[in-house]
């Protein structure tokens, strides 16, 4: 006896009848149209056909392992598109009791049922996931693709200790890892982070008879690199067998990770020597360290390399571009970078509104946030601290006000622990304690270190003695080994000429064994970086180049009025011990190693770790004046262009 079906379809003709014979025992099979068919409406992405075909065959017929290719390829196009529905249909014929035999091991197939898992994973159902999982797990040797189908949906949705505890279980259960499970074990190790049991990893992968591919090689690199073990890293990196771009990030982005901004640098110059090219992930690792340096040839070098790029660079890249000029104080290339990008997101917006703002150029910030608004681009929180932060240097106190409340009710943005904080200093610069003071006490949450902070040096700039001490009494609990607190209190202390304050907050920082930062200043001359400390860079200053300019600038100095202010010392010690103090600071020297070292006109670039001292601000002036340079210098707090014997800050700092 023959049956036929005929289902009308969106098959192609000849594809639409299909055929079911009998077997010896009764049995019926299925011949091949029913598979290649399957195969195909999964091929296809018609799901719909492929469930109505399958849920009205006849007798509910047995499959024979050919289906089981048919049935995974299906379930693959549900996992690629997401679709439950039909992934729950397909298992529900699964689970429906047979009169076929075989439909047990069909179910229990480890690669339907390791996509089963996975659909499940990645439509976020793990409560179901973990119930195909466990299906069957105690009557039989589950193979290893299905424990690290039930880990990767762990992982896949945050579940970190989860998906560890799933390679536990594997491992107690003698199911031999591979590297997937390798690579998927090292990846939540490094997550979580959870050194201890990377290591032990790390072991089982060195007795494995199977040596470790580059994605395992990679996931080791990453975990050392997350936990920073530099020599782990090094050591895995250099017994790689093969290295590919993926091994070099995560070289680079472990030194970057950790601010070792030189190593990140010398790396990626390797990889270039060694002709392994680069990624966009590369390029926007590296960018923020070329920023963070103000190493601004660097910058250009990479900036050149995307443009010669086959491909076209994609937003994030270009947008670590413009964070790279902005931090190099280089705001006409932001501009430039930002007007040629042929799409951009609210990142771009930001990041040369944070550029104006911190180089000084507020108005030019105020004009591009309107165009922003104007084309329809929504402002978040990010816009806002850049204007607040670019209003309080420039002065622009009631500006800055205004935009403070204007962001609830105009755009929707409620303010946070950063937004007051602003506001704090916008309020404390201006002299206006009493209202920074009533901001911190109506604010709808406890205030925070930055609030704090904020009110600190409000109280610096202003000389309130007895709020910085309340204000420092509240950092010292939130930050106690945040040496920048105690260096601010000790200012005050000391700007107030009370000496027997200064020598309690030291005493203190002695007690805490907490050591205030080193002046320290660097410039990039030609490929190489330079970097002077306060009160060192004897060889040079020693040098006969060093002793002409120095005496030739101060010469001009004098013609042109200039007193050394030795007020800026801190310290209990006499004038002159002040004075050769202060003309060892770091940035003067580094001014006057660029202009022995580039040519006549050239711009100069400075970056400083700590905030520049009043005198060196008026010293850096006259320079611009004397020698007809721009020089820009970025402390801790903005940029400072100078240029003509006047700063962008416009002495607001």
């Amino acid at each position: 006896m023959i049956a036929a079906i005929s289902l009308s379809t969106n098959i192609p003709a000849g594809s639409t009848n299909i055929t079911v014979t009998s077997g010896p025992n009764g049995t019926q099979k299925h011949s091949k149209p029913l598979t290649s068919t399957l195969k195909w409406l999964a091929k296809s992405g018609k799901l719909d056909e492929a469930l109505r075909l399958i849920e009205s065959s006849p007798s509910r017929l047995t499959f024979t392992e050919l289906d089981v290719e048919a049935y995974s390829l299906l379930l693959h196009t549900c996992i690629s598109r997401k679709s439950l529905e039909h992934g729950q249909r397909l298992y529900l014929q699964l689970l429906l009791p047979k009169d076929r035999g075989n439909n047990h091991s069909l179910r229990h197939n480890p690669t339907l049922k390791s996509k089963l898992i996975t659909l499940y994973s990645v439509c976020g159902r793990m409560d179901e996931a973990r119930s195909v999982f466990e299906d069957g797990l105690e009557d039989e040797q589950v193979p290893v693709s299905v424990w690290v189908a039930m880990a990767i949906g762990y992982l896949r949705n945050g579940y970190l200790v989860e998906a560890l505890l799933v390679y536990c279980d594997m491992l107690i259960r003698f199911v031999q890892p591979g590297n997937f499970a390798f690579s998927m074990a090292l990846k939540a190790c490094a997550e979580l982070p959870e050194l201890r049991v990377g290591r032990a990893v790390h072991a089982q992968i060195v007795k494995s008879i199977k040596e470790p591919d580059q994605v395992v090689n990679n996931a080791l690199l990453r975990l050392y690199a997350e936990n920073g073990c530099s020599v782990e890293v090094f050591r895995v990196f250099d017994t790689m067998p093969e290295r590919n771009v993926v091994s070099w990030n995560s070289l680079i982005a472990s030194f970057a990770r950790r601010d070792q901004v030189f190593e990140s640098l010398d790396s990626f110059r390797r990889m270039q020597g060694e002709g392994m090219g680069f990624s966009w992930v590369t390029l926007t690792t590296i960018l923020p360290v070329c920023g963070r340096l103000t190493a601004l040839n660097c910058g250009k070098e990479i900036h050149a390399q995307i443009v010669k790029s086959t491909k076209r660079p994609d937003v994030p890249v270009l947008n670590s571009l413009i964070d790279m000029y902005a931090k190099s104080g280089e705001i006409d290339y932001c501009k430039r970078v930002f007007e040629r990008m042929q799409s951009k997101d609210l990142t771009s917006w930001n990041t040369l509104l944070t550029g104006y703002a911190n180089n000084g150029f507020i108005e030019e910030g105020m004009k591009l946030f309107d165009l922003m608004i104007e084309s329809g681009v929504r402002p978040d929180g990010v816009t806002f601290i850049a204007l607040l932060s670019g209003c309080s240097h420039a002065g622009l106190t009631d500006e800055g006000r205004r935009l403070f409340n204007k962001m609830k009710l105009v755009y929707g943005v409620s303010p946070t622990v950063e937004h007051y904080a602003c506001l704090v200093d916008l309020l404390g610069r201006a002299g206006r304690i009493k209202e920074a003071l009533d901001v911190v006490e109506r604010m709808p949450m406890k205030p925070t270190g930055s609030i704090w902070g904020s009110l600190l040096n409000s109280c610096r700039l202003q000389g309130n003695v007895s709020l910085a001490e309340c204000a420092a009494k509240e950092l010292f609990e939130l930050e106690p080994t945040n040496p920048g607190n105690y260096v601010m209190l000790s200012n005050v202390y000391a700007n107030a000429g009370m000496w027997n304050g200064v020598n309690r907050v030291r005493e203190l920082m002695k007690h805490r064994g907490i050591k205030k930062d080193a002046g320290c200043s660097w410039v990039q001359i030609r490929n190489r970086i330079h970097t002077f400390l306060a009160g060192g860079g004897f060889e040079f200053r020693n040098s006969a180049e060093f002793k002409k300019v120095w005496n030739e600038l101060t010469d001009a100095m004098k013609e042109l009025g200039y007193i050394l202010d030795t007020s800026v010392v801190l310290h209990d010690v006499n004038e002159e011990t002040k004075a050769m103090w202060v003309c060892g600071h770091s940035e003067r020297v580094a001014v006057t190693f660029a202009l022995v070292h580039t040519a006549a006109g050239m711009p100069i670039k400075i970056t400083k770790n700590i905030r520049i001292c009043a005198d060196c601000h008026s010293w850096v002036k006259l320079v611009s004046v004397i020698t007809g340079r721009l020089i820009v210098l970025r402390d801790t707090n903005r940029f400072h262009h100078f240029k003509g014997g006047a700063c962008s800050c416009k002495d607001h700092w």
